[in-house]
């Protein structure tokens, strides 16, 4: 008996290998890393012109735009932050570039300072791990649920709605 090459196994077949393909494909493209770009900094050409002991605070705005953020008691120290990250499918993100622009202004409005920092100019902060003590009891879910059956009055005349009563008890 000759040989026949059944035609639904071999589509079968070739459905199994696409199928593996596109798991492959979709595979490799959740593990490319995604770029993420946050912030405000100006151009670099446009920060150029910024020429200290010349230029105030509205020829800055009109010509790099607001900062970031402001010092937050005088104002006199505007920060313009960049900041970007890479993940990696479901890690923490990394912080692969940090760039913030440090204008500080004198009581005039005009630039007596500009500074440029970056990543390696950052520092790590220690965090306090302490609780602020309440006063009261911790309770559970179940003990606020039950706890406050009973304990609503209702009010005088019947009735028990809760919610705005109308005049006249309607």
């Amino acid at each position: 008996m000759p040989y026949r090459p059944n035609f639904r196994s071999n589509l079968c077949s070739r459905g199994w290998r696409l199928a593996v393909c596109g798991l492959a494909i979709l595979a490799t493209a959740a593990c490319t890393a995604r770029i993420d770009t946050r912030g405000n900094l100006p151009d670099a050409d446009l920060i150029a012109d910024l020429e200290v002991g010349h230029i105030t605070k509205n020829q800055v705005l009109d010509l790099i735009g607001s900062p970031s953020s402001t010092a937050p008691f005088s104002g006199e120290s505007w920060y313009y932050i960049s900041e970007r990250t890479e993940t990696l499918a479901f890690f923490e993100p990394e912080v692969k570039e940090r760039k913030v622009l440090v204008l500080r202004f004198d009581a005039g409005g005009v630039l007596k300072e500009m500074t440029a920092l970056d990543l390696t100019d950052g520092r790590d902060i220690q965090l306090v791990e302490r609780t602020t003590p309440t006063a009261g009891n911790e309770i559970t879910i179940l003990q606020q649920i039950f706890g406050n059956i009973g304990k609503f009055n209702t009010p005088e005349g019947g009735g028990g709605t809760v919610g705005p009563q109308t005049p006249g008890g309607r």
